[in-house]
């Protein structure tokens, strides 16, 4: 499909910078089949129903963004690097984006706090591996003492400050591993979820370690042309019986997000349908004409033009369908991406 048919006009402003507080109070818009209607999150039990199933994912973000330098050589500059970690290769090593990527070769040294990488490869998309001297419980504490949390670009320029470190995490994190936000989970408190409780509203979690690449901006004119990066994830054994047990009830599938939405169709896509226990990588890409088989509702925050995400919600939803509730959302001021508000979609 072409590109630009998930375009659309969004203002520079409406992009938020923090999110608000506390979190349950963030904006809802309900695209229901008789139409969209404001609401806020602390809404959704009442937009439920007793016996759906409510699937996060639990992973963690870590401090992936890493600066460091490095040293010089005969005929070469000492230079500042950053780096932006995408997904562990196993073994210490890293799929990364690093700048300045031109004057980076492989073999060079790279020292950052607490630690030190060598460049192993350049690929053709950008990307480098780095071998870290660390691995390990030691790699992730060096992280937490020298990374910073990885924001989007969008955000304040990318450069997080200690706030960030707590808001750029949902209640659910467990699992050390993403690069990225599932943003949905930002939006519940322990208030909601003993209300969703209270609904008879069931819970469950699966693991998807996001990657950078979900988020990065399409550069091809047509979707065929785009490749999505691998992410890791797992279904645990637990979650897939709760899935199983719901759909027996008559309940719904209502995925937090499009992180666990898309690990749950990868499944469920390779079982015929049914969503088994399961762990693996997916690069799965989901444009309009997909079939969807394991979700029935998608709660997900507004996301930017042209992107993997609101291919994924046109898919979902419709595009048309999705176009209007966008520009709904433009028109009466929603916060847009990572921080902002959301919306609650039916299949």
């Amino acid at each position: 499909m072409r590109v630009d048919l998930f375009d659309f006009d969004l203002p520079d402003e409406l992009i938020a910078q923090r999110p608000v507080q506390p979190r349950d109070a963030a904006r809802l818009l309900d695209v229901a089949s008789d139409g969209l209607h404001d609401r806020t999150v602390r809404d959704l039990p009442s937009l439920l129903s007793r016996g759906d199933l409510l699937v996060f994912n639990d992973t963690r973000v870590i401090p992936a963004r890493l600066r460091g330098r490095r040293g010089g050589t005969a005929g070469r500059q000492d230079v500042a690097v950053e780096a932006l970690l995408i997904r562990d290769l196993g073994n210490g090593r890293w799929l990364s984006f690093a700048r300045p990527t031109k004057r980076l070769r492989p073999g060079d040294g790279i020292a950052f706090t607490g630690f030190a990488a060598t460049v192993e490869t350049k690929n053709d998309d950008g990307s480098i591996v780095l071998a870290f001297d660390t691995t390990g419980p030691g790699f992730l504490a060096a992280l937490e003492d020298g990374g910073s949390v990885p924001l989007p670009p969008y955000i304040r320029g990318g450069v997080a400050d200690a706030q960030d470190r707590a808001d750029y995490q949902t209640m659910f994190a467990r699992y050390d591993g993403s690069v990225a936000a599932p943003t949905a989970g930002l939006h519940f408190t322990h208030g909601l979820m003993a209300s969703l409780a209270d609904a008879g509203i069931a819970t469950a979690s699966v693991t998807l370690h996001v990657g950078a690449g979900t988020f990065q901006p399409v550069r091809v004119d047509d979707t065929e042309a785009h490749t999505m990066h691998a992410e890791w994830g797992e279904v645990p054994t637990a979650t897939a019986r709760a899935i199983a047990e719901a759909r027996a009830r008559g309940g719904r599938i209502v995925s937090i997000g499009t992180t666990a939405l898309r690990l749950l169709e990868t499944v469920a896509r390779d079982h015929d349908g049914a969503v088994a226990a399961w762990t693996g990588e997916t690069d799965i890409f989901i444009v309009p004409g997909f079939r969807f088989r394991a979700v029935d509702l998608l709660l997900t925050n507004f996301h930017l033009p042209r992107s993997t995400l609101f291919m994924l919600v046109a898919a979902f939803a419709g595009l048309e369908r999705m176009k209007a509730a966008y520009a709904h959302a433009v028109r009466e001021r929603y916060r847009f991406y990572s921080y902002g508000d959301c919306c609650l979609l039916r299949r």
